[in-house]
């Protein structure tokens, strides 16, 4: 029998706790509806936003305590990202994947520090590499003494203010881990194509999936928003909240 994927799902950074609650509660009724494992995702803080202006979340403290209620109320898993070494210990308290964002895969004590929680690391793969260039950060990983990698694609610099997906990215990234995620989402990303923020084409997400799925990936990542056009965050590519089961249901 084939192995079901993993989703990771959630708002692109806390906004507040009835957002959250939103969210999770819908992430459990799918999750018993067809029996996967979906994990939660929000980040306590987007360091690299477009703008200085732009919202970057609660911080770490309040954040990570916010996250921890909604896996002890709703027993989710929980993803989160660091951008920081100092911060891989204490968000490894209460997520149970640390994820390290894109432009920050090379970053050598970022991913060590990671390695040293023991949880499950998530590296997403740079907007300027191939996914053959991956094996270095996995090995980073395993050579600090942890097994558990996970690879996410999410894209390519195409030009400016646009990203294209080279699917074989997925195949190529298989040879350095059982677990390849497609982030459909940030997949679709414009990345500063909007003045000082970034904009991004939502209604390509679900054919990014099906195409992911073709090309071998076992796990899919979805920003998910009750309101994404009032989202604080990445509101142009997340998904609406209403729309993820649809999206689900075609890769299952």
């Amino acid at each position: 029998m084939e192995k079901k994927p993993v989703f990771i799902a959630g708002p692109c950074v806390i906004e507040s706790p009835d957002i959250l609650e939103t969210v999770a509660q819908e992430l459990v009724r799918l999750n018993q509806k067809y029996d996967i494992q979906i994990i939660f995702k929000a980040s306590f803080d987007k360091a690299n936003r477009t703008s200085l202006s732009s919202f970057r979340g609660p911080g770490m403290v309040k954040g990570l305590q916010m996250l921890g209620d909604i896996k002890s109320k709703y027993q989710l898993q929980i993803l989160t990202d660091i951008h920081e070494s100092c911060q891989a210990a204490p968000a490894g308290e209460v997520a149970d994947v640390l994820q390290i964002p894109a432009f920050l895969c090379r970053q050598t004590d970022l991913l060590v520090a990671a390695a040293h929680t023991g949880k499950i690391v998530n590296i997403k793969k740079a907007q300027f590499l191939s996914g053959m260039d991956m094996q270095y950060p996995v090995q980073k990983v395993r050579e600090s003494g942890n097994q558990q990698v996970w690879l996410t694609e999410r894209g390519n610099m195409y030009g400016y203010n646009n990203l294209a997906v080279d699917f074989r990215n997925l195949a190529d990234m298989h040879q350095w881990t059982d677990t390849v995620i497609m982030d459909c989402t940030h997949a679709v990303q414009r990345p500063g194509g909007a003045g000082g923020s970034t904009s991004g084409n939502r209604e390509f997400v679900p054919m990014m999936a099906l195409a992911a799925k073709a090309f071998g990936a076992n796990g899919y990542f979805f920003e998910t928003h009750p309101d994404p056009d009032h989202a604080l965050s990445d509101g142009p590519n997340m998904l609406y909240l209403s729309d993820l089961e649809k999206v689900i249901a075609s890769l299952l």
